[in-house]
């Protein structure tokens, strides 16, 4: 690569060798017109190697040898400018001096050439692949795409557009609520009109995409154009709000399909930081389950308040291997520690916290899949309950400062293993609470966004596959967070704890399922039923139609952040309680499913088994 450029750098430089003669032609031509003055040439030819050392000289110090001129812009034409211009001075001043010179007309005038053939033989290569772009785009085939937003995003989405070969849209029209910018061209490309006309400008121009470019609207903005986009049948394809700087350009990879995040219209969460900061930095941090969506996350935000040590504990090695290659890339001086271990192994958990002695636990070890936990239910008491029990046993024994459950709204009302499981989690939690002095505390919310097996990848998928969207009843509701605003509350919830509270996160309005797949389709490009199928399989096993996230004993406080609320901490005997997560484990060991949902029922109340069928059976069996 370096032969390469210095290959390059030495024919720029005989090229130039060749314009600047060719520029003194020129101009002796115009200066003394076919009259041949031989006394002239002997003079240019005795100057001539002052001549190239001048102007090859300052082409070097301006770097003109150096530059990429594919991507060249004013930057590098005012270079060339200033390093022909200082060049031709030194010439004129020089040849002012000398006993014979050569005329001064011809020096000005070379030097305005020079300028001329340099920049335009570095300009050429760009100006020729502009042009064969241009024709493509504007010729050629592309698919037609709309771009909403005429600013600094909009215009270094087409340029980018036009450069990448492999990007093959052609830009026919663009989008701006700017009333002064309509009618207007931006890159050749006219402003058609404002939102309320994109319906109207996506028909008459038959764009099949368009482009969301403002990446500095609201988030509710975003979802007031995306709901009549969805209108459109164009696919909807999203820039990125971090490309806002001009400098930093835009990556077309980036540039993503719409989904659910984009419809929820919600702003970003707001911390105070300053009280998250009291309790991590400098602090020792356990994260188990730190490999899954929520831990991994946690341990992002956790990094940014420097704490003494993080440490990243997982029972699947390949998440908390990517993990912590990802956290020494981003935060190279974060002091961590990756543990492989499982929560159900009580003995290598007191090893660590006596090694290790951590200051704060976020405990988000679990199984959370429902159908999965519905057929394996054994698995959810061994690591969902156990697991609990023995972090929290350990934190109290160890003298931690808080522990942190990561709890979910399936807990309230239970209708599946999973969510009675979870039940049983923050009943441990509230109970050692009253006798240790560790603060022990849970969050509970509800389904996020990108985690691993949640619904907005599967229907993405599905629709890429060409269909059908699968759903499992038409009449589904559920709350959604962001997987980073879960993470930020959680950490916003610590440090408002105080002991025995079930924090509630305020996750917005419920979403409907089966909205959100006619959404999903309609800005995808596609037409509901008719390009993309939607199928209704039915309620899975233990599957509610609705979550809720308080329990009605419960109540509910505020607290300073308006996303998070308190519900009343209640009270269970935790002698009691671990006589009967022994009993329940000990069944689960055995195997013995009817009997361990019969169990899980009455230990948590709330639970109710919708799999009694199979206790039926079970009963018609023994008699």
């Amino acid at each position: 690569m370096g032969n390469e450029k210095r290959l390059r750098g030495i024919l720029l430089a005989i090229a130039d060798i060749i314009l600047i003669n060719v520029a003194y032609m020129i101009s002796f031509y115009i200066r003394l017109g076919y009259v041949y003055d031989e006394i002239y040439n002997d003079i240019y030819v005795k100057y001539l190697p002052l001549i190239l050392i001048t102007y090859i000289g300052m082409l070097a110090l301006f770097k003109m040898y150096r530059s990429i001129w594919k991507i060249a812009g004013i930057d590098e034409v005012i270079s060339g400018v200033t390093a022909c211009f200082i060049a031709g001075i030194l010439n004129f001043v020089i040849s002012e001096f000398m006993p014979f010179r050569i005329p001064r007309v011809v020096t000005i005038l070379s030097c305005f050439f020079i300028m001329v053939f340099v920049l335009g033989v570095r300009l050429s290569y760009r100006f020729i692949r502009r042009i064969s772009i241009y024709g493509k785009k504007y010729i050629g085939n592309g698919e037609k795409a709309i771009i909403i937003g005429a600013g600094a995003c909009g215009q270094l989405l087409i340029e980018e557009i036009r450069k990448d070969e492999s990007f093959n849209y052609k830009i026919v029209g663009l989008i701006d609520d700017n009333p002064n910018k309509r009618h207007t061209y931006l890159k050749g490309i006219k402003v058609l009109g404002n939102r309320n006309d994109i319906l109207d400008v996506v028909k008459e121009t038959k764009a099949t995409s368009i482009f969301l470019a403002i990446p500095s609207m609201t988030a509710e903005e975003k979802s007031d154009i995306l709901e009549i986009c969805k209108e459109a049948k164009a696919k909807v394809k999203i820039v990125p709000s971090f490309y806002q700087s001009i400098d930093s350009g835009i990556d077309l990879k980036k540039v993503r399909d719409v989904d659910l995040k984009d419809l929820l219209g919600r702003e970003e969460v707001q911390l105070d930081k300053s009280g998250i900061s009291d309790y991590l930095t400098d602090k020792i941090i356990l994260v188990t389950g730190a490999g899954g969506s929520i831990g991994s996350e946690l341990c992002r935000q956790i990094a940014t308040f420097n704490p003494k040590k993080l440490l990243i504990l997982d029972i699947y090695e390949n998440n908390a291997y990517d993990l912590q290659n990802e956290l020494s890339r981003n935060y190279p001086e974060l002091n961590k520690e990756v543990i492989i271990a499982s929560v159900r192994d009580k003995k290598r958990l007191e090893e660590i916290f006596d090694e290790f002695k951590p200051n704060v636990i976020f405990h988000a070890a679990a199984h959370k899949h429902v159908p999965l936990m519905e057929v394996n239910p054994q698995e959810a008491i061994k690591n969902n309950v156990k697991g609990t029990l023995n972090v929290a046993e350990c934190a109290d024994r160890y003298g931690s400062d808080k522990f942190v459950l990561i709890s979910t709204d399936k807990a309230v009302n239970p209708t599946n293993v999973m969510g009675a499981t979870k039940r049983l989690c923050e009943m441990i939690v509230q109970a050692i609470n009253v006798r240790s002095k560790t603060d022990f505390v849970a969050v509970r919310f509800g389904n996020v966004l990108g985690s691993n097996g949640s619904v907005i990848p599967l229907f993405q998928k599905q629709i890429s596959e060409g269909g059908p969207v699968t759903l499992t009843h038409k009449d589904i509701v559920r709350y959604f967070m962001l997987i980073p605003e879960a993470a930020q509350l959680v950490l916003q919830a610590g440090a408002y704890a105080s002991g025995g509270e079930i924090f509630v996160l305020d996750m917005g309005e419920p979403v409907k399922i089966y909205d959100l797949a006619i959404n999903l389709i309609k800005l995808s490009g596609f037409e509901p039923f008719k390009d993309i199928d939607i199928k209704i399989t039915g309620l899975r096993p233990g599957e509610k139609l609705y979550e809720e996230l308080l329990m009605d004993e419960e109540g509910l406080e505020e607290t300073k952040h308006k996303k998070i609320f308190i519900g009343k901490p209640a009270n269970f005997d935790l002698d009691k309680l671990k006589l009967e997560i022994e009993e329940i484990n000990e069944i689960a060991i055995k195997g013995d499913l009817v009997k361990l949902r019969t169990k899980l029922k009455k230990i948590v109340p709330t639970y109710v088994n919708l799999n009694e069928k199979e206790v039926a059976v079970s009963k018609d069996e023994n008699k």
